[in-house]
């Protein structure tokens, strides 16, 4: 399915994700990078315009609101999704699960 389209520079960007891990992006209806993630890749691809050669980088994360990603043309921001990922999330539920197994395991709670 598609996740999201971009505009740059006269050049179409397309997102795919399936149910299976797999991203993809297209560029122009090409594809440039596909990889198989479960939490996230990093995409690296180049792309020669006019008579320059730039370099495109997306990261894509999983946060507590869903996929996140951010998108780099020559190393400088186009897109930048707001940091505390689901890890984060997921590292701070699992402490409080265990301080809260603890407090049962002593007759606290």
């Amino acid at each position: 399915m598609k996740y999201t389209k971009i505009y740059l520079d006269n050049k179409k960007i397309e997102i795919f994700n399936s149910l299976l891990g797999k991203e993809t992006i297209k560029v122009d209806d090409q594809i440039v990078s596909s990889k198989y993630s479960i939490f996230g890749a990093d995409h690296h691809f180049s792309l020669k315009e006019e008579e320059e050669l730039n370099h495109y980088q997306f990261k894509f994360s999983l946060g507590i609101n869903g996929v996140l990603f951010d998108f780099y043309k020559n190393g400088k921001p186009i897109i930048e999704s707001e940091k505390g990922g689901c890890l984060t999330f997921i590292f701070m539920m699992f402490i409080i699960g265990v301080a809260v197994g603890i407090l049962k395991a002593i007759g606290l709670i």
